[in-house]
């Protein structure tokens, strides 16, 4: 018992026009459908003549429209008997020796739906019930995703515990339709007349279960995307990589429900919406914002711009005494600029070690001075206090070296 090819590719209408009996989708099927009923046409605009057929029997030799990217599956008695992945047009026989219950043609998804076919296949004569059902094999959208509450996971980048609250939507696609009709989709949904299985049904407690593990498996995937090394380890790219997370999250949801291996589905993309941080979270990516500014070359730049400003602002308030103490601004700055110029961890950020090297440097205890009245020294350290050039740490202790405090 299966089928005989007649054609593949497009339907054509002259064609059709000799078919007496032919099985086609159900009309009004929703995009977001995983799998809906096969349905004779009978009187299509002069095209069908189904006046013998019995009611859930395919008649021998009844044609069967399988259209692109499309899977047809038949049933008999809630077993599967036959799965056509290639588009086109087939004859249903049960006496013929030549008739196969299996084509899957040469695509991607060949090899993993024959290998299904082996471990399921079922065959015999016509029975008492035979059904046909198409199964969608194009991408499903708008399955939506959301937590609640806070997720938390281990960030690589900064090294410890972040937490977000987040929502979405991805897109789902399904890559076997045999594992799909026989391990997921509910035996409501394969019986004559059904309802379309409708991933975006809300009275659809299969396709909710898919929205709850998927919303369980968001840590995994938050984790195994910033501590991927070839992502960057930031978070921050994951809203601008619907493809990379979808990856993580896929990954994730095989590992703790087996999606692919035991269900036939697979998240090919996403849509983050929202990222909410904890206050925590939001602290520490302050930190690496000012920690980044002001690494490397750009921040050599800013502390020479701002020893710069010093120096002419004590030029034009002060004159040749001002410059006596500038010596000791640079000192300040050079000792601010060594600590920003010490390599970090790579990939990981370091708040221990950066609040090591951001210890004030102690100018006036490293370089001896030439006698001057300690007022005149105090006003030329606020001038350059003022202008950038030391920290309000530097100032004070230079002031209470200079006062004997």
């Amino acid at each position: 018992m299966g089928f005989i090819k007649a054609f593949t590719g497009s339907l054509s209408g002259t064609f059709a026009d000799q078919w007496k009996d032919f099985y086609m989708p159900m009309p009004g099927a929703p995009a977001t459908a995983g799998l809906y009923r096969a349905v004779p046409q009978g009187q299509n605009n002069g095209r069908g003549e189904n006046t013998k057929g019995s009611e859930n029997i395919i008649t021998n030799g009844s044609k069967i429209i399988v259209p692109e990217q499309t899977a047809l599956i038949t049933m008999q008695d809630g077993a599967i008997t036959g799965c056509i992945t290639e588009a086109g047009g087939y004859e249903f026989r049960s006496d013929d020796v030549n008739s196969q219950s299996l084509f899957a043609g040469d695509g991607l998804l060949s090899s993993t739906i024959k290998s299904s076919w082996e471990k399921f296949k079922f065959g015999g004569q016509p029975g008492s019930q035979q059904l046909a059902f198409y199964v969608n094999l194009k991408e499903i959208p708008g399955n939506k995703f959301g937590t609640q509450g806070q997720i938390y996971w281990d960030d690589a980048y900064f090294g410890t515990q972040v937490g977000a609250v987040t929502r979405g939507t991805y897109t789902l696609k399904i890559v076997d339709p045999i594992l799909f009709v026989k391990n997921y989709v509910p035996a409501s949904y394969l019986e004559a007349g059904a309802e379309p299985f409708d991933f975006a049904d809300m009275d659809n407690v299969a396709a909710d279960q898919l929205f709850n593990e998927v919303v369980g498996s968001l840590t995994a995937a938050f984790s195994n995307y910033t501590n991927d090394s070839n992502k960057g380890n930031r978070m921050a790219k994951i809203q601008g990589d619907q493809i990379g997370f979808a990856q993580c999250l896929s990954t994730a949801v095989e590992e703790n429900y087996q999606w692919k291996s035991g269900r036939g589905l697979e998240i090919c993309k996403t849509a983050i919406l929202s990222i909410e941080y904890d206050e925590d979270t939001l602290e520490l990516m302050k930190d690496v914002k000012k920690a980044d500014a002001l690494s490397g070359a750009r921040g050599n730049s800013f502390m020479q711009q701002a020893v710069a400003r010093g120096m002419q602002a004590t030029g034009e308030n002060g004159g040749g005494a001002g410059m006596a103490f500038m010596g000791m601004g640079m000192q300040a700055a050079n000792g601010m600029m060594g600590g920003m110029q010490q390599p970090q961890t790579q990939g990981t950020y370091q708040p221990a070690f950066a609040a090591q090297q951001a210890q004030p440097v102690q100018p006036a205890e490293q370089a001896a001075q030439p006698a001057q009245d300690p007022t005149a020294k105090l006003l030329e350290m606020k001038k350059l206090l003022d202008a950038g050039a030391i920290s309000q740490e530097d100032y004070d202790q230079v002031k209470k070296n200079l006062l004997g405090l």
